[in-house]
């Protein structure tokens, strides 16, 4: 996808502060983070929202998982917790339209996360 910010880090032509990078997925910290861990992890396919996956992409979905407690542990929060959010659509509160897993932990979170 031509104009998606994350394409443009994945495929290098932004800057990205990178923590992982494979040949289908890269990861990389949020430039506006909610904690002091808040990592971005996006398959380097555009896949614009969850309801997008087609069943080709459940692969490195299942990956992302394995890659996003692999950081976890890189970053120390495996073992005091922290969360994982997708966020789908507008109403989801997605704003850039590509598949992305937000890491965030760091600190306690609480129980609520809506407002």
């Amino acid at each position: 996808m031509k104009d998606c910010i994350f394409c443009k880090i994945a495929n290098k032509e932004l800057p990205g502060n990178i923590v992982y990078e494979d040949e289908e997925v890269i990861a990389f910290r949020d430039i506006n983070p909610v904690a002091p861990i808040h990592i971005l992890i996006i398959p380097k396919k555009h896949i614009g929202k969850l309801t997008h996956i087609a069943k080709e992409d459940e692969a490195v979905i299942g990956r992302i998982y394995s890659i996003i407690n692999n950081i976890a542990e890189t970053e120390g929060i495996n073992e005091r917790g922290f969360r994982v959010i997708v966020n789908c659509g507008e109403e989801g509160g997605q704003v850039v339209e590509h598949l992305h897993f937000h890491l965030i932990g760091g600190r306690p979170l609480g129980a609520k996360i809506c407002n």
